[in-house]
Protein backbone atom coordinates (compact mmCIF):
# COMPACT_ATOMS: atom_id res chain seq x y z
CA UNK A 1 0.00 0.00 0.00
CA UNK A 2 2.68 2.47 0.96
CA UNK A 3 6.37 2.74 0.07
CA UNK A 4 8.89 5.02 1.75
CA UNK A 5 12.12 5.66 -0.17
CA UNK A 6 15.17 7.48 1.20
CA UNK A 7 13.10 9.92 3.29
CA UNK A 8 15.12 12.46 5.25
CA UNK A 9 14.03 15.56 7.17
CA UNK A 10 16.02 18.21 9.01
CA UNK A 11 14.94 21.14 11.18
CA UNK A 12 17.69 23.75 10.87
CA UNK A 13 20.73 21.59 11.69
CA UNK A 14 18.82 18.95 13.64
CA UNK A 15 18.29 15.65 11.80
CA UNK A 16 14.78 14.31 12.45
CA UNK A 17 14.87 11.51 9.85
CA UNK A 18 17.78 10.06 7.91
CA UNK A 19 17.41 7.89 4.82
CA UNK A 20 14.27 6.03 5.95
CA UNK A 21 13.18 3.08 3.79
CA UNK A 22 10.40 0.53 4.29
CA UNK A 23 7.06 -0.59 2.86
CA UNK A 24 3.65 -1.13 4.48
CA UNK A 25 1.40 -3.89 3.06
CA UNK A 26 -2.38 -3.54 2.72
CA UNK A 27 -4.80 -4.65 5.42
CA UNK A 28 -2.29 -4.95 8.27
CA UNK A 29 -1.44 -3.13 11.47
CA UNK A 30 2.10 -1.79 11.10
CA UNK A 31 3.88 -0.83 14.30
CA UNK A 32 6.21 2.17 14.39
CA UNK A 33 8.38 1.75 17.48
CA UNK A 34 10.80 4.20 19.04
CA UNK A 35 11.38 6.44 22.06
CA UNK A 36 10.25 10.05 22.29
CA UNK A 37 12.28 12.16 19.88
CA UNK A 38 13.10 9.24 17.58
CA UNK A 39 11.36 10.84 14.59
CA UNK A 40 8.09 8.89 14.67
CA UNK A 41 5.76 11.91 14.70
CA UNK A 42 7.72 13.63 11.92
CA UNK A 43 7.50 10.53 9.76
CA UNK A 44 3.76 10.15 10.38
CA UNK A 45 3.12 13.79 9.46
CA UNK A 46 5.05 13.24 6.23
CA UNK A 47 2.95 10.15 5.42
CA UNK A 48 -0.24 12.09 6.17
CA UNK A 49 0.80 14.92 3.86
CA UNK A 50 1.05 17.47 6.68
CA UNK A 51 4.80 17.97 6.25
CA UNK A 52 5.60 18.46 2.56
CA UNK A 53 9.16 19.77 2.69
CA UNK A 54 11.39 16.69 2.92
CA UNK A 55 13.87 14.69 0.88
CA UNK A 56 12.98 11.34 -0.70
CA UNK A 57 9.67 9.94 -1.88
CA UNK A 58 6.52 8.44 -0.37
CA UNK A 59 4.19 6.51 -2.67
CA UNK A 60 0.64 5.62 -1.66
CA UNK A 61 -1.02 3.01 -3.90
CA UNK A 62 1.11 4.22 -6.80
CA UNK A 63 0.53 7.94 -6.18
CA UNK A 64 3.38 10.16 -5.04
CA UNK A 65 2.32 11.90 -1.82
CA UNK A 66 4.00 15.17 -2.87
CA UNK A 67 2.66 15.44 -6.41
CA UNK A 68 -0.79 13.92 -5.71
CA UNK A 69 -1.27 15.41 -2.26
CA UNK A 70 -4.99 16.18 -2.52
CA UNK A 71 -5.93 12.72 -3.81
CA UNK A 72 -3.81 10.92 -1.22
CA UNK A 73 -5.01 12.97 1.76
CA UNK A 74 -8.63 12.01 1.05
CA UNK A 75 -7.68 8.36 1.59
CA UNK A 76 -5.70 8.84 4.81
CA UNK A 77 -6.98 9.29 8.34
CA UNK A 78 -4.51 10.98 10.71
CA UNK A 79 -5.14 10.67 14.45
CA UNK A 80 -2.64 12.78 16.42
CA UNK A 81 -1.54 12.14 19.96
CA UNK A 82 -3.07 15.44 21.06
CA UNK A 83 -6.84 15.58 21.55
CA UNK A 84 -8.23 17.80 18.78
CA UNK A 85 -11.87 17.93 19.92
CA UNK A 86 -14.00 20.96 20.74
CA UNK A 87 -15.02 19.97 24.25
CA UNK A 88 -17.97 22.36 24.43
CA UNK A 89 -19.65 20.46 21.56
CA UNK A 90 -21.26 17.04 21.69
CA UNK A 91 -19.54 13.91 20.42
CA UNK A 92 -21.84 13.84 17.37
CA UNK A 93 -21.13 17.50 16.59
CA UNK A 94 -17.39 16.86 16.69
CA UNK A 95 -17.68 13.84 14.42
CA UNK A 96 -19.92 15.65 11.94
CA UNK A 97 -17.55 18.61 11.85
CA UNK A 98 -14.57 16.45 10.92
CA UNK A 99 -16.72 14.61 8.39
CA UNK A 100 -17.64 17.89 6.69
CA UNK A 101 -14.00 19.06 6.72
CA UNK A 102 -13.12 15.90 4.83
CA UNK A 103 -15.78 16.36 2.16
CA UNK A 104 -18.87 14.57 3.51
CA UNK A 105 -22.28 16.16 2.96
CA UNK A 106 -24.36 17.02 6.02
CA UNK A 107 -26.52 13.92 5.47
CA UNK A 108 -23.51 11.65 4.97
CA UNK A 109 -21.82 13.03 8.09
CA UNK A 110 -24.88 12.38 10.26
CA UNK A 111 -25.16 8.77 9.08
CA UNK A 112 -21.43 8.11 9.43
CA UNK A 113 -21.27 9.72 12.89
CA UNK A 114 -23.77 7.21 14.27
CA UNK A 115 -21.78 4.31 12.83
CA UNK A 116 -18.54 5.66 14.26
CA UNK A 117 -20.09 6.16 17.70
CA UNK A 118 -21.06 2.50 17.72
CA UNK A 119 -17.61 1.44 16.55
CA UNK A 120 -15.88 3.34 19.39
CA UNK A 121 -18.36 2.06 21.98
CA UNK A 122 -20.08 5.38 22.71
CA UNK A 123 -23.37 5.16 20.82
CA UNK A 124 -25.35 6.13 23.95
CA UNK A 125 -23.20 9.20 24.68
CA UNK A 126 -23.34 10.96 21.32
CA UNK A 127 -25.48 13.89 22.45
CA UNK A 128 -23.36 14.67 25.51
CA UNK A 129 -20.71 17.39 25.60
CA UNK A 130 -17.19 16.04 25.22
CA UNK A 131 -16.07 17.98 28.31
CA UNK A 132 -18.07 15.49 30.44
CA UNK A 133 -16.12 12.51 29.04
CA UNK A 134 -13.21 10.68 30.66
CA UNK A 135 -9.78 10.87 29.06
CA UNK A 136 -10.24 7.43 27.51
CA UNK A 137 -13.60 8.35 26.01
CA UNK A 138 -12.11 11.51 24.49
CA UNK A 139 -9.38 9.36 22.95
CA UNK A 140 -12.01 7.12 21.37
CA UNK A 141 -13.91 10.09 19.89
CA UNK A 142 -10.57 11.50 18.72
CA UNK A 143 -10.01 8.25 16.81
CA UNK A 144 -13.57 8.37 15.48
CA UNK A 145 -12.96 11.81 13.95
CA UNK A 146 -10.14 10.34 11.88
CA UNK A 147 -12.44 7.60 10.56
CA UNK A 148 -15.31 9.79 9.38
CA UNK A 149 -14.27 10.02 5.72
CA UNK A 150 -13.76 6.24 5.28
CA UNK A 151 -9.97 6.34 4.83
CA UNK A 152 -8.08 3.31 3.54
CA UNK A 153 -5.01 4.08 5.63
CA UNK A 154 -5.20 5.15 9.30
CA UNK A 155 -2.27 6.73 11.16
CA UNK A 156 -2.52 6.50 14.96
CA UNK A 157 0.05 8.41 17.02
CA UNK A 158 0.24 6.98 20.57
CA UNK A 159 -3.55 6.43 20.78
CA UNK A 160 -3.52 4.75 24.21
CA UNK A 161 -1.50 7.32 26.16
CA UNK A 162 -3.22 7.94 29.48
CA UNK A 163 -6.33 5.85 28.77
CA UNK A 164 -8.16 3.51 31.11
CA UNK A 165 -8.10 -0.28 30.51
CA UNK A 166 -11.64 -0.31 29.09
CA UNK A 167 -10.83 2.35 26.49
CA UNK A 168 -7.56 0.58 25.63
CA UNK A 169 -9.51 -2.59 24.89
CA UNK A 170 -12.00 -0.63 22.75
CA UNK A 171 -9.11 0.83 20.76
CA UNK A 172 -7.69 -2.65 20.21
CA UNK A 173 -11.13 -3.86 19.04
CA UNK A 174 -11.40 -0.91 16.64
CA UNK A 175 -8.08 -1.84 15.06
CA UNK A 176 -9.07 -5.50 14.71
CA UNK A 177 -12.35 -4.47 13.01
CA UNK A 178 -10.56 -2.08 10.65
CA UNK A 179 -8.22 -4.86 9.55
CA UNK A 180 -11.17 -7.13 8.73
CA UNK A 181 -12.27 -4.39 6.30
CA UNK A 182 -8.81 -4.44 4.65
CA UNK A 183 -8.00 -1.03 6.12
CA UNK A 184 -4.32 -0.51 6.91
CA UNK A 185 -3.28 0.94 10.28
CA UNK A 186 0.03 2.57 11.15
CA UNK A 187 0.27 2.32 14.92
CA UNK A 188 2.90 4.31 16.79
CA UNK A 189 3.64 3.34 20.37
CA UNK A 190 6.40 2.82 22.90
CA UNK A 191 4.37 0.08 24.58
CA UNK A 192 5.97 -3.05 23.13
CA UNK A 193 3.27 -5.35 24.47
CA UNK A 194 0.67 -3.45 22.44
CA UNK A 195 2.76 -3.72 19.28
CA UNK A 196 3.26 -7.47 19.72
CA UNK A 197 -0.48 -7.91 20.32
CA UNK A 198 -1.74 -5.79 17.41
CA UNK A 199 0.86 -5.66 14.66
CA UNK A 200 1.97 -8.02 11.91
CA UNK A 201 4.79 -5.76 10.69
CA UNK A 202 7.07 -3.27 12.45
CA UNK A 203 9.82 -0.71 12.01
CA UNK A 204 12.17 0.09 14.90
CA UNK A 205 13.35 3.71 14.72
CA UNK A 206 15.85 5.60 16.86
CA UNK A 207 17.51 8.98 16.32
CA UNK A 208 15.81 9.32 12.94
CA UNK A 209 17.15 6.04 11.57
CA UNK A 210 15.29 2.77 10.97
CA UNK A 211 17.25 0.09 12.82
CA UNK A 212 15.14 -2.88 11.76
CA UNK A 213 11.91 -3.57 9.89
CA UNK A 214 9.87 -6.50 8.62
CA UNK A 215 7.26 -8.88 9.98
CA UNK A 216 7.15 -9.22 13.76
CA UNK A 217 7.93 -12.93 13.51
CA UNK A 218 10.90 -12.33 11.19
CA UNK A 219 12.40 -9.74 13.51
CA UNK A 220 11.87 -11.90 16.61
CA UNK A 221 13.38 -14.91 14.85
CA UNK A 222 16.40 -12.92 13.67
CA UNK A 223 17.28 -12.01 17.25
CA UNK A 224 16.02 -15.18 18.94
CA UNK A 225 19.13 -16.07 20.93
CA UNK A 226 18.08 -18.38 23.79
CA UNK A 227 18.53 -16.77 27.19
CA UNK A 228 18.05 -17.27 30.90
CA UNK A 229 16.61 -14.59 33.16
CA UNK A 230 17.64 -14.58 36.82
CA UNK A 231 16.59 -12.21 39.58
CA UNK A 232 17.55 -12.02 43.25
CA UNK A 233 19.58 -10.22 45.89
CA UNK A 234 23.31 -9.73 45.27
CA UNK A 235 23.04 -11.20 41.75
CA UNK A 236 25.27 -9.22 39.38
CA UNK A 237 26.42 -9.42 35.75
CA UNK A 238 29.97 -10.34 36.72
CA UNK A 239 28.91 -13.74 38.05
CA UNK A 240 27.81 -14.97 34.59
CA UNK A 241 30.23 -13.32 32.14
CA UNK A 242 31.90 -16.66 31.36
CA UNK A 243 28.60 -18.12 30.09
CA UNK A 244 27.78 -15.75 27.20
CA UNK A 245 26.38 -12.30 26.54
CA UNK A 246 25.13 -10.77 29.80
CA UNK A 247 23.09 -7.62 30.40
CA UNK A 248 20.76 -6.04 32.96
CA UNK A 249 17.03 -6.12 32.32
CA UNK A 250 14.68 -4.54 34.85
CA UNK A 251 15.45 -5.98 38.28
CA UNK A 252 17.38 -8.96 36.95
CA UNK A 253 20.09 -10.28 34.68
CA UNK A 254 19.78 -11.86 31.23
CA UNK A 255 22.36 -14.42 30.09
CA UNK A 256 22.36 -15.36 26.39
CA UNK A 257 23.75 -18.56 24.92
CA UNK A 258 22.81 -20.92 22.05
CA UNK A 259 22.00 -23.84 24.37
CA UNK A 260 19.16 -22.80 26.65
CA UNK A 261 18.88 -25.96 28.78
CA UNK A 262 22.64 -26.30 29.24
CA UNK A 263 22.79 -22.59 30.04
CA UNK A 264 20.07 -22.94 32.67
CA UNK A 265 22.05 -25.72 34.35
CA UNK A 266 25.25 -23.64 34.35
CA UNK A 267 23.46 -20.59 35.75
CA UNK A 268 21.96 -22.76 38.50
CA UNK A 269 25.37 -24.18 39.39
CA UNK A 270 26.89 -20.71 39.65
CA UNK A 271 24.04 -19.55 41.88
CA UNK A 272 24.65 -22.52 44.18
CA UNK A 273 28.40 -21.93 44.13
CA UNK A 274 27.91 -18.31 45.24
CA UNK A 275 25.14 -19.29 47.69
CA UNK A 276 22.72 -16.76 46.24
CA UNK A 277 18.98 -16.64 46.86
CA UNK A 278 16.84 -16.51 43.72
CA UNK A 279 13.47 -14.78 43.26
CA UNK A 280 13.07 -15.72 39.57
CA UNK A 281 14.91 -18.11 37.30
CA UNK A 282 13.53 -18.94 33.86
CA UNK A 283 14.30 -19.59 30.22
CA UNK A 284 13.29 -16.43 28.40
CA UNK A 285 12.23 -15.70 24.85
CA UNK A 286 13.33 -12.33 23.45
CA UNK A 287 10.60 -9.77 22.90
CA UNK A 288 10.67 -6.50 21.00
CA UNK A 289 11.80 -4.62 24.10
CA UNK A 290 14.84 -6.91 24.35
CA UNK A 291 15.64 -6.43 20.66
CA UNK A 292 15.42 -2.65 20.95
CA UNK A 293 17.75 -2.78 23.97
CA UNK A 294 20.20 -4.95 22.02
CA UNK A 295 20.20 -2.61 19.00
CA UNK A 296 20.45 0.68 20.88
CA UNK A 297 21.91 -0.15 24.27
CA UNK A 298 19.00 1.63 25.95
CA UNK A 299 15.51 0.71 27.04
CA UNK A 300 12.66 2.11 24.97
CA UNK A 301 11.38 4.17 27.91
CA UNK A 302 14.76 5.51 29.07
Amino acid sequence: MLEIKNVSKTYDKNIALQNVNFTIPSGVCFGLIGPNGAGKSTLMKILAGIIENYEGDVTFQGDNVKTNSHKVKRQIGYIPQDIVLNETLTAIDNLEFFGSVNGLSSKEAKIKALKVLELVGLKDRGKEAVKTFSGGMKRRINIGCGLMHNPKFIIMDEPTVGVDPQSRNYIFEIIHKLKTQNITVLYSSHYMEEIEHLCEYIALIDKGTVLENGSVQEVLHKYSTPSVYVEGERITEEIFTSLGNVYVKGSGIVVENDEALTLLEKVTNLLKEHQLEVNRLEIAKPNLEDIFLKLTGTSLRD
